[in-house]
């Protein structure tokens, strides 16, 4: 190994570690030591050791569906794992190894690490990338991630790397007594890293944080529907939703209804605050992005302001209202933008979301809780009135703050 690439691999754990307030040695160890490159082998060393994400696959719609996760927020949630030699971990998601591998470096050869991806052959890749790394001694598995690995059980953690809208039942039982869930939890399309730990028969958060993955494939896949009313623009509703696509692109075509909302903020203020805020909120809530084509090339331009990794909107039967995404920096004013029959009121509706959430104190993820109550378990919440309560298959959520 050359001292190079020792260099690159040592600048970008300093950067993470400093920027992230990581405040795990094991954590910052694995980063210097696992060489990412070997892991994303069709890319320059120097890009493989920037703090990005990086995509490395699509489907024929050209929508990324893997991807080697930014380092910061591996990072972040492996801190939240509270990882310790010896370990025996359950990953869902095995990327291209990376992740694993960091975990490998952390739990030790005493240690056990499972890595579980849907996809055989991101499954073969990776299992080939750990061999070349070093690490071939990681368990990687080709299956659906929702049914665990009875076989390996029981596991003193837990982690996916992909986004989730529920705990699986199986990894609630081949958890230990004592053991950690690390999820990065979907709330109607807000993700959030939420730690969880035991607490009787049911779960309890320990830490969030904000986030962003891909959704799991399998059987534990959402329900999300993404409707493409115009070429290069994709409307994306949560929880089973659904509106006529047709009516949309009607609704598009018509003369667009400004509402300023009178308030301004910055990007991260807008994803990680005010988005959270609409997702629990509104109903009608839903996000808008531009989509490329098939080969993953800039899409069409599209008339409604979406822009990486979303804007956000309202939408219903009468038409459509979207937020003007602030630029990738400083504060600006927010204005709701709405086109069709219900334009003026779809927009004025938004802005007015915009105002309680300015008025509310722009409340984020600090102070926020998040208990998990599996169905299988007797517990059930003590409801006090204030709750969000989120219903799952396998599990009830209930997100409060403190």
């Amino acid at each position: 190994m050359t001292d190079e690439l020792a260099w690159l691999r040592e600048r970008l754990a300093d950067r993470v570690v400093a920027a992230n307030d990581i405040g795990s040695d094991l954590v910052a160890g694995a980063l210097r030591a696992v060489p990412r490159h070997l892991f994303l082998p069709g890319l320059p060393p120097e890009a493989a050791y920037r703090d990005d994400a990086i995509v490395t696959k699509r489907d024929t719609s050209g929508q990324p569906v893997s991807s080697s996760s930014q380092p910061a927020m591996m990072a972040i949630m492996l801190a939240q794992l509270h990882l310790v030699p010896g370990q025996r971990v359950l990953e869902i998601g095995a990327g291209t190894g990376y992740n694993a591998a960091l975990i490998r470096h952390i739990v030790g050869p005493v240690g056990l690490v499972v890595s579980i991806d849907i996809d055989t052959e991101l499954a073969d890749r990776a299992r080939e990338h750990l061999a070349s790394a070093g690490y071939p001694d990681v368990a990687v598995l080709a299956a659906d991630g929702a049914e665990g690995c009875a076989a390996y059980a029981p596991f003193d953690r837990v982690i996916a790397t992909v986004g989730v809208s529920d705990l699986a039942q199986a990894w609630l039982d081949q958890a230990g007594e004592t053991a950690r869930i690390v999820v990065p939890l979907d709330v109607g399309g807000i993700q959030l890293s939420v730690a969880f730990g035991r607490i009787g028969r049911h779960w309890a958060s320990r830490s969030l944080a904000p986030c962003g993955f891909m959704r799991i494939r399998g059987s534990l896949g959402g329900h999300d529907r993404i409707v493409s009313p115009e070429p290069g623009l994709a409307v994306i509703l949560y929880d089973g939703r659904d509106v006529n696509p047709v009516a949309l692109a009607a609704a598009l075509a018509g003369s667009p209804t400004e509402q300023p909302a009178g308030v301004e903020a910055g990007p991260a203020q807008v994803s990680w605050s005010l988005g959270l805020w609409l997702a629990t909120r509104e109903p009608r809530w839903c996000t808008v992005r531009a989509q490329g084509g098939p080969s993953g090339g800039p899409p069409e331009a599209p008339r409604l302001p979406a822009c990486p990794p979303a804007a956000f909107g309202i939408v219903d039967d009468d038409g459509i209202a979207v937020l003007s995404p602030p630029g990738a920096t400083g504060s600006q004013p927010l204005c709701a933008t709405g086109f069709g029959p219900g334009a003026a009121r779809l927009a004025a509706d938004l802005a007015a979301q915009v105002r309680a959430w300015d008025e509310a104190g722009r409340p984020g993820v600090a102070g926020l809780r998040v208990d998990a109550y599996p169905r299988s378990a007797p517990d059930q919440p003590c409801l006090l009135g204030d709750e969000l309560v989120i219903e799952r298959p396998a599990t009830r959520f209930v997100m409060y703050r403190t």
